[in-house]
């Protein structure tokens, strides 16, 4: 089943259950879909959906962290569960372990003299749409020294 049929079934399911919280989340997906569709004037495929899905939990943890500091925890919980939702819709984000791996493979192809930018540009190459780049960054700065 691909992405868009499962969001208009779970919309269906949230309405039925009265869950306001997830039924929101779901809404705002699906406008930001729409638009991007109407901006490229074709339907968006999966991974352009989960790249709209990212980006929707990209929003949502910046918003955390902005009521976090403002010490509004209802705010916070919300967002929280708003975040939950979406990320039900992405695969399951690989391993620090693997991604450690690739990363090895990219400095040892690229040899002593990589630097940051060059690892940073090959990982994010590979790992695109699989993981969240601020991990693959940090673990590059670590691996890099």
């Amino acid at each position: 089943m691909d992405l868009k049929a499962k969001l208009n079934e779970d919309l269906k399911k949230y309405m039925k259950e009265k869950n306001s919280k997830a039924l929101n989340a779901i809404k705002i997906l699906k406008t930001e879909i729409k638009k991007a569709e109407v901006e490229k004037q074709k339907e968006l495929n999966d991974e352009e959906i989960m790249a709209l899905i990212r980006k929707q939990i990209k929003m949502r943890q910046d918003s955390i962290q902005q009521y976090r500091e403002a010490n509004r925890e209802d705010l916070v919980e919300e967002e929280e569960y708003e975040l939950n939702i979406l990320k039900e819709y992405l695969p399951p984000e690989m391993p620090d372990e693997e991604i450690e791996k690739i990363i090895k493979n990219i400095i040892s192809e690229l040899g002593e003299s990589a630097k940051f930018g060059q690892v940073m540009g090959k990982a994010m190459k590979e790992l695109k749409g699989k993981v969240d780049g601020n991990k693959v960054n940090s673990i590059v700065k670590k691996m890099l020294g």
